[in-house]
């Protein structure tokens, strides 16, 4: 269980990471220019490191049900939206609203069973935990102004005449 914690905060800091560096492209490029070298370079790494690891078993796809093949354009998805949203919000307000996201979509398909999940029942308490995930977002973006606009008060341009 540890090593699962461990490597799901892990991800977290990388897919944070990721989205700091498609931004920075995305401001030198475009946002398609950008999809398509995040997901080239991805394409690239996991292949040489599938190929080191698993070699001829990379390859082998013969069980898997054609509709999986989907996800690699789920990625584009996800890179564009990510990209795009970090321009429009910014970094911590964009992953913010994208891992609540995440959460109450997970929550929703393994309440129902869906893409042959194993079905896990729905409670008050899951539903309660995302509501306050989403509080703690509007908090974060909200909440914080009334200090912005004091402590703008308080420098030199804002000083009284």
């Amino acid at each position: 269980m540890i090593l699962g914690i461990m490597l799901a905060v892990l991800a977290g800091s990388l897919v944070s990471l990721q989205t700091v560096f498609n931004s920075k492209v995305n401001e030198r490029t475009g946002s398609w220019a950008t999809t398509t070298l995040v997901l080239g370079m991805g394409f690239l790494a996991s292949l040489t490191i599938s190929l080191l690891v698993e070699g001829k078993q990379t390859f082998a796809l013969q069980n898997m049900q054609l509709w999986y093949w989907v996800s690699g354009m789920i990625g584009v998805g996800v890179v564009i939206c990510l990209v795009q949203g970090m321009k429009l919000l910014g970094p911590t307000y964009a992953i913010s609203i994208v891992l609540t996201a995440q959460l109450s979509f997970a929550l929703l398909w393994d309440s129902l069973g869906w893409l042959g999940l194993e079905k896990v029942p729905f409670t008050l308490n899951k539903l309660i935990g995302v509501l306050v995930i989403v509080a703690g977002i509007v908090l974060f973006k909200f909440g914080g102004r009334q200090g912005a606009e004091s402590s703008a008060a308080k420098t030199p341009q804002g000083l009284p005449d």
